[in-house]
């Protein structure tokens, strides 16, 4: 009877979500042992060749700048990554758990695919081919139950073969809704800077070189925060003034380069203040100097000497590619949000038009009502009467959407 009950009701561990009971089914069906701990198959030069050949390791510094900055001593997160048989080869972040988590083999070397371990995040993660939270008693093995984690793939950016993973571990908090859209955030940049990497190499004389990674590329942090962080591709980091926060952001965005006057007029409102502007980017020369002397910046016209990622551009390669909800959620305050430089001003509204655009053709109602939600969202009448003509007829929200529309017409 009570196997005909489960099987009515479409699991065979009443209280798992469908993915997690997905994933106990496969770890089942393999005769795994959930009192075993993972193997390790990696250690030594086997490692070392691993990480050295493994297309991830050119793009490490985004993620160490995106997620393992936010993972030192007391953070209480770990971030992993592995490649694409769940072989995990970098672990770092906060000392004492990752002490504590070689405890259960969490280490570089191990293997924590679905077919070792059963259920984690970055073996599900690599089973299903999309991002995925595991929270305590959900894992398979025993000695994992303690512990939570989100992890996403990684993906090729021209043949989109997952070619690896990205792991947060830690208790409950790497499991709160917010992470998993880091993680894809994270995940859009390390593919757009495998894809620079590839394009520079393309039109490299001689042609493709792929015998060793490309270097990565620096790095610029600018959401929700009123003055910039910039990060070299080789680690060094540093906090930015709020004016070379505005220029260097403006110049990443504008990659063809910008007129003196140009520049001026979005970074003071006056295109006659090229004067003022020369003088300020002498300074930012020197203020980046340490950090990506590689930037430049160059003049006539002014411009960036190397490219430059920022998080602000992996927002917009979430919209690209249909990820709505990833980019909303990593949007957040937006860039620079107490600057009033006209032209980071302008680049807030060319994002948020492209976000909106996306969302009303989306027609999900859930997308647009979390927009809807958002501060820039709150007023926009378009965005309410699109996520109620989207909810179904008998929806409980319904009546939420209406109450909004009615206040906004009143």
């Amino acid at each position: 009877m009570d196997d005909a009950v489960d099987a009515l009701e479409g699991t065979l561990h009443p209280g798992l979500r469908p993915v997690v009971d997905a994933s106990w089914r496969r770890a089942e069906q393999a005769h795994l042992d959930p009192a075993v701990a993972a193997p390790v198959v990696l250690d030594g030069p086997g490692l070392e060749d691993a990480r050295r050949s493994h297309p991830i390791a050119a793009a490490l510094p985004v993620i160490r700048q995106l997620l393992v900055r936010d993972a030192e001593p007391d953070s209480r997160v770990v971030v992993a990554v592995g490649d694409a048989r769940g072989r995990l080869l970098w672990v770092e972040g906060d000392p004492v758990l990752r002490r504590r988590a070689e405890s259960m083999l969490f280490v570089p070397g191990a293997a924590w695919a679905e077919g070792d371990v059963g259920t984690s995040a970055p073996g599900t993660a690599l089973a299903i081919g999309g991002g995925v939270q595991i929270r305590g008693a959900e894992h398979f093995a025993q000695e994992v139950k303690p512990w939570s984690c989100t992890a996403v793939p990684v993906r090729d950016p021209e043949s989109g073969d997952i070619i690896g993973v990205i792991d947060v571990t830690g208790g409950d908090q790497v499991a709160e809704p917010h992470v998993l859209p880091l993680l894809e955030a994270t995940a859009a940049a390390v593919e757009r800077e495998l894809l620079i990497a590839r394009l520079r190499d393309a039109r490299a004389p001689g042609g493709p070189r792929r015998e060793r990674p490309r270097p990565a590329i620096a790095a610029l942090r600018v959401l929700g925060r009123d003055t910039g962080e910039l990060a070299g591709a080789d680690g060094r980091a540093g906090t930015l003034s709020a004016r070379h926060s505005e220029l260097l952001t403006l110049l990443a965005w504008h990659r063809d380069g910008l007129s003196a006057e140009r520049l001026a007029e979005l970074v003071y409102g006056d295109p006659a203040s090229t004067v003022t502007l020369r003088a300020e980017i002498v300074r930012l020369r020197k203020a980046i100097a340490a950090i990506a002397p590689e930037l430049g910046p160059l003049a006539r016209p002014y411009r960036l000497a190397a490219p430059l990622e920022t998080d602000l551009g992996a927002v917009v390669d979430l919209q690209r590619r249909g990820a709505h909800r990833a980019a909303i959620a990593s949007y957040g305050g937006g860039p620079l949000p107490g600057s009033a430089a006209p032209g980071i001003e302008e680049l807030r509204e060319d994002v948020i038009a492209r976000l909106r655009e996306a969302l009303l053709e989306s027609g999900s109602a859930d997308l647009l009502i979390a927009w809807g939600e958002t501060e820039r969202g709150s007023a926009d009448e378009d965005i309410w009467r699109a996520a109620l003509q989207a909810l179904p007829p008998h929806s409980p929200r319904r009546a939420q959407v209406v109450a909004r529309l009615l206040a906004l017409e009143s």
